[in-house]
């Protein structure tokens, strides 16, 4: 094989001719050689991010229930993680999915997956630490079931994939060779365990050295992104699982790339760094923002209610519960409170004249109904520009296998 360097690649790794007449990037080791400089603005950045994610997990740990916020934020970011790759599904459609599960499209199964995959990962890391078999068990669970399932969940790739054009010569983005990327991986899981940089600066290096080595045949991006917040969590920087950079990629798409590129391309980890770090500052201000806006939201609302209900015990289980369930239908409430159907319908129908919910379906059978103030919360972010299922996205970041 005859290696060729772009600028300073030899850094982050080379180009290499394969000998089947396509070129393939061959990533160094981690960490960097020379190491990450620490330029002063680059120092600035990283204690505004520290700060940042200090804040967000202070302010978690003042919800009444952080495991319901928490649970709602993971449902958000499934959405929009895998808007990224292609979905259409919103988090109402995840939502009724789970109060009423049907032949749904595999859109909304994809997301709960996604969910389940966090979710498993996180019960795994008392007994497992992050690393490749870790790894390969969460992808297993977010495949499971839902498109990509033929693409060996579970497991590292066997074949060549690329990223972005019709073949691998036309290819936007080669990463290793299989051969390659078992040596890649065996660097990468012992860089998993390297504590000598600080957090965030490592949680940049590896989920950029994930995407470069791409180890699955689909998948790769999500299974990058929880990447994130399980090394946060097992490192335990932050109590809760809730920095998710997926609203943030989403936006500033293009970007993401560009600067993964000139990782590959000029062995630019400190740009990448620094586009990580923003975006840390930014998605931890939303975050904390969206707990403050809850606790605000929760009291007003109990407020309300306490004025209104004339069985004010049942209206105050039923505002709890909408911050479980959003999502609800009558016989829901009924089971929920353990009362009558008149007496769930009338506080429905009350909650709906307080404004509290809405009446989604317009039918007068098997109503449904959102607490339309509280998602409202939690939606915000889901309008962000981005791309669309065919767009450039998935020619830039996709994962089409060799064929």
């Amino acid at each position: 094989m005859t290696g060729t360097t772009l600028g300073d690649a030899g850094r982050a790794g080379r180009y290499f001719q394969e000998p089947d007449g396509y070129r393939a990037f061959h990533p160094a080791d981690l960490p960097p050689s020379p190491p990450v400089e620490l330029a002063p603005d680059l120092i600035l950045l990283l204690s505004e991010a520290d700060r940042a994610l200090a804040r967000l997990d202070g302010v978690a740990s003042m919800l009444p229930n952080p495991d319901l916020f928490v649970a709602m934020y993971v449902k958000r970011e499934a959405v929009l993680s895998s808007q990224i790759e292609g979905t259409q599904s919103t988090l109402e459609d995840v939502l009724a999915y789970e109060i009423e599960p049907t032949d749904r499209p595999s859109d909304v199964e994809e997301v709960v997956n996604y969910v389940a995959a966090l979710n498993f990962g996180l019960r795994r890391l008392p007994e497992l630490p992050l690393s490749l078999r870790l790894i390969r068990e969460i992808h297993q669970v977010l495949l499971s079931g839902v498109r990509g399932q033929e693409r060996s969940p579970g497991e590292f790739r066997r074949t060549q994939n690329w990223i972005g054009g019709a073949n691998l010569r036309d290819a936007v983005f080669v990463p290793p060779p299989v051969q390659v990327m078992r040596g890649a991986l065996d660097n990468f899981e012992k860089f998993l365990h390297d504590g000598s940089l600080p957090i965030l600066i490592h949680c940049a290096l590896a989920h950029g050295q994930f995407e470069t080595i791409h180890p699955f045949l689909d998948g790769n991006g999500r299974v990058g992104r929880l990447l994130i917040a399980l090394l946060l969590c097992e490192r335990q920087v932050l109590q809760l699982p809730l920095l998710y950079l997926s609203v943030y990629l989403r936006a500033h798409h293009a970007q993401y790339y560009d600067r993964l590129m000139a990782i590959r391309n000029d062995g630019d980890w400190e740009g990448w760094i620094r586009f990580f770090l923003r975006g840390v500052v930014e998605v931890s201000a939303s975050a904390t923002g969206t707990a403050r806006r809850i606790l605000l939201l929760r009291e007003e609302h109990r407020q309300v209610v306490a004025q209104r209900a004339s069985g004010r015990s049942l209206g105050m289980r039923l505002l709890d519960e909408l911050f479980v369930h959003p999502i609800i239908r009558i016989r829901d409430a009924e089971r929920y409170l353990g009362c009558t159907y008149q007496t769930a319908a009338g506080l429905v129908d009350l909650f709906e004249e307080l404004g509290l919910l809405e009446e989604t379906t317009g039918q007068q059978r098997n109503r449904r109904y959102r607490y339309k103030p509280y998602l409202a919360v939690f939606e915000g972010g889901l309008d962000v520009p981005g791309p669309a299922i065919a767009g450039d996205w998935s020619t830039m970041a996709g994962d089409v296998p060799a064929r």
